[in-house]
């Protein structure tokens, strides 16, 4: 591996990780495709020569993709959680995923093509779901659990009562 880091997030692919971190490189920023790595003998799910490994970041975070075959899928228990700072931001990223194969869920999460979970969050969200005054953060609260992609104007009535 050419990833020096010493904590980096190892993802199973059934063959297509290549595909997966290119589409990652070219959807969020400070994310690059870094090494692909074939592989030097045959294994149950492949054969010498096939793309084994692909090293990436995804927003400045170490991650390998496996191509290890179809015996382990991707769930909800392990997702991405991207900080967005406005609507424009929230939309592009939102829609890059879900109109590329992927799928919508509720609050803010939604699913790539590969099965990968990813929370779109702006900012203004995690602030007022947090906010100390207990009334805020429970408007706040009831109004991201009625959405799928977060709209960051109702948030901010919620937070102001309305």
């Amino acid at each position: 591996m050419t990833n020096p880091a010493k904590n980096t997030i190892c993802l199973w692919y059934d063959g297509t990780a290549l595909d997966a971190a290119n589409f990652y490189a070219e959807t969020f920023p400070d994310s690059a495709v870094t090494a692909v790595h074939r592989a030097p003998g045959d294994y149950p799910d492949g054969k010498q020569g096939d793309i084994l490994t692909v090293e990436f970041t995804v927003m400045g975070i170490p991650c390998v993709g496996l191509n290890g075959g179809p015996t382990f899928k991707h769930s909800e228990a392990f997702s991405f959680q991207i900080s967005t700072v406005d609507q424009a931001e929230t939309d592009r990223l939102w829609n890059a995923i879900v109109d590329n194969g992927g799928e919508e869920s509720m609050c803010g999460w939604c699913k790539d093509k590969w099965g990968l979970s990813w929370q779109i969050s702006p900012r203004v969200l995690l602030d007022a779901v947090t906010n100390a005054d207990p009334a805020i953060a429970k408007r706040a609260f009831e109004a991201m659990m009625q959405m799928k992609k977060i709209d960051i104007a109702a948030i901010e009535a919620a937070v102001q009562g309305k």
